[in-house]
């Protein structure tokens, strides 16, 4: 395919849905950020729906729910990554119907860990690799203030959950659906593989217009996570060429191969963006955000921003192209190798 081709035009209006696939139902949901909206799924079940994926948990959201499931049964809940927009109404539709949360280990523990600001998910500790990274101080004060955003959209969470891994297949309405492990985004993010539709549900792997947030995290500050995420993403080209690929966020789109390649051009170019400027002297991920980003970056934004410079210098570092130093003031530093 020489373009990514939309087969559905239309959006579903708010409080409904529309069929995308047969027994797979598309709605939308708002979102109180730049990115407006998620992407949720309904799939037919024998004797109800499996929901994917539920939306922040507001009441906002859950009053489009109501409306949505009006008369509905529903058999279980299945969330792909452990991130507000996805897991935010997991236990509230769980303890609504009575069923279980179906999602990988690595989501389920990240979810109560940052809900309850442990393990290294805190703003001491994200600010403190912040600054080692080189953001200044003015913009760090100014993140400093931020509550536990996640535990205000994510207000519950189940005790007890179904473990799926990658490979697992979930039975859904007389169809197998095979679990495919990514990373990078999140730690073990999940998509949905079902051969007899010819359909892919990739949550945040592979969206059609935007890339995806891939970033360095407190809780693993030495990692490679762009690495993981390019690895994650060309598993996609096994599946056929005109899969149809069910994105949170963006249309539903066809040409999967064409947008890995896509993906994998842009980040050699933001590669390249750093080499260049690197290579003048040595700068920290703090000093590259007006590289990456040539708009201006509120404090939310700023945020996901600096863990992605990070992501990108540490994945220039591990290939072995670019080094890097502390200087005398705490500050990691990158040049070219």
């Amino acid at each position: 395919m020489s373009s990514l081709d939309y087969p559905f035009p239309d959006l579903p209006a708010p409080g409904a849905t529309l069929e995308v696939a047969p027994g797979a139902r598309w709605l939308r949901m708002p979102l109180p950020f730049q990115l407006d909206h998620i992407n949720l799924w309904l799939l037919e079940d024998e004797g109800g729906y499996t929901i994917v994926d539920t939306g922040i948990g507001n009441p906002e959201t859950r009053s489009l729910w109501e409306k949505i499931l009006e008369g509905k049964g529903i058999k279980r809940v299945i969330v792909t990554h452990y991130h507000p927009d996805h897991a935010g109404n997991a236990a509230w539709l769980s303890e609504k119907f009575g069923v279980e949360l179906w999602m990988t280990q690595g989501e389920y523990l990240t979810a109560h860990a940052v809900r309850a600001g442990g393990a290294g998910y805190t703003s001491d500790a994200v600010l403190e690799v912040f600054r080692r990274n080189g953001l200044d101080e003015a913009r760090r004060a100014a993140m400093a203030s931020r509550t536990n955003r996640y535990a205000m959209l994510v207000p519950g969470f189940p005790h007890s959950y179904r473990r799926l891994i990658d490979g697992d297949r979930v039975r859904i309405g007389g169809r197998d659906w095979r679990v495919i492990v990514g990373y990078g985004h999140a730690p073990e993010h999940m998509s949905l593989h079902c051969p007899d539709l010819n359909v892919v549900i990739a949550g945040d792997m592979l969206l059609s217009t935007i890339s995806t947030n891939v970033s360095v995290w407190s809780v693993d500050p030495e990692g490679d996570p762009l690495r993981l995420f390019l690895e994650s993403i060309a598993r996609y080209r096994e599946l056929p060429a005109d899969v149809l690929v069910l994105p949170s966020h963006g249309k539903p789109f066809r040409g999967a191969h064409l947008r890995v390649d896509q993906l994998s051009r842009h980040h050699d170019e933001r590669f390249q963006e750093v080499m260049d400027s690197i290579r003048e002297k040595p700068k920290a991920a703090g000093d590259l955000l007006g590289v990456l980003f040539k708009r201006p970056l509120d404090t939310h934004q700023t945020f996901f921003a600096m863990g992605e410079a990070i992501a990108h210098l540490h994945y220039l570092y591990y290939a072995g192209r670019a080094t890097r130093a502390v200087g005398a003031d705490g500050i990691m530093r990158y040049a070219t190798a």
